[in-house]
């Protein structure tokens, strides 16, 4: 019996995380004290977009990161093009993830219990 491999979007996905990850930190100016972090990335079956979850920390400065991510966008795009040599390439897109801001108010009200 053989053991399934990833699909595709998923093995693209990890990558898309992994490069996105580095690029983020080298090539985005964000603001000092401020934490962006890529939560998930899903690509879709076509291989037509890879949507970006990030969450970001402070909350206060989530739509300042947000503006600058979305700017650069094409620009990461085209970052990514040239080092992973994917066809087809999926088009970012950068969505907030709120799951862990949600999950630390749980843990939150839970203590204070």
């Amino acid at each position: 019996m053989e053991i399934k491999t990833k699909k595709r979007p998923d093995r693209v996905a990890s990558l898309i995380r992994e490069e996105l990850s580095k690029l983020m930190l080298r090539e985005i100016e964000f603001p000092p004290g401020v934490l962006a972090t890529i939560i998930s990335v899903d690509v879709d079956k076509k291989m037509g977009r890879a949507l970006v979850g990030i969450s970001v920390y402070p909350k206060e400065k989530t739509e300042e990161v947000m503006r600058r991510l979305t700017h650069a966008t094409k620009y990461l795009g085209g970052l990514l093009r040239k080092k992973l040599n994917i066809k087809p390439m999926p088009e970012i897109m950068f969505r907030l993830d709120r799951g862990t801001e949600h999950a630390a108010e749980i843990e939150k009200l839970l203590l204070d219990k």
